[in-house]
């Protein structure tokens, strides 16, 4: 297979091979780079992005962890952190920082697609911004998500101490200097503490 690499940003790349990677090659493109954070794009690309910083990954870790703990005791859905992806009904393949899906969402997939990627769109996602990212992209990443059937997403720049509230239908909600979000829809009953995610590793 003939690939092209196309430079997008420092530490992010773009890799093509003339044509959309379907679904069985992107799986093996990423079974014979297991070290590489990558994703699909609708156009069938790979993006291939630099890891998270120590203070992003530490946010990440707190959202998770919060939200785990609470499906734990909640029992009506799981919980995945950002080594996750999903194989969106648009035909990008993306990963959120951390999500939620429903037991019945789960239950209609086979298992030995719950081993591997998933074609879903989770109910709820959260992405946490890196230093390495750019907000205008973040927002696009949250309109496809929702685009795809997220019914909640937020989007957490931890910097500027902001949270900005994606859902579907309705006008982005921009949250500063908040202590906590409680969650809506499929997630109602989940709070979100911000006090740690705000402090980082300061």
């Amino acid at each position: 297979m003939h690939l092209q690499s196309v430079r997008l940003r420092p530490a992010e790349f773009i890799i093509r091979n003339g044509r959309k990677f379907s679904d069985k090659a992107y799986l093996q493109f990423c079974d014979d780079n297991p070290d590489l954070r990558c994703e699909r794009t609708v156009e069938g690309e790979i993006h291939i992005m630099p890891p998270a910083g120590g203070e992003a990954s530490n946010r990440n870790f707190g959202v998770a962890l919060q939200l785990g703990i609470w499906a734990e005791r909640n029992g009506r859905g799981r919980v995945f952190d950002s080594s996750v992806q999903f194989f969106l009904p648009d035909g990008s393949a993306l990963s959120p920082d951390a999500a939620w899906v429903s037991n019945r969402a789960v239950a209609q997939v086979v298992y030995e697609e719950r081993r591997r990627f998933m074609h879903l769109a989770p109910e709820f996602v959260v992405e946490v911004m890196s230093h390495s990212d750019r907000l205008i992209r973040a927002k696009r990443k949250m309109e496809q998500w929702i685009a795809n059937g997220v019914q909640l997403g937020w989007l957490i720049d931890g910097d500027h101490q902001t949270v900005y509230v994606y859902q579907l239908n309705l006008p982005v909600e921009t949250r500063r200097g908040i202590s906590k979000l409680a969650g809506k829809g499929p997630v109602k009953g989940f709070t979100l503490q911000l006090r740690t995610i705000w402090q980082g590793l300061k």
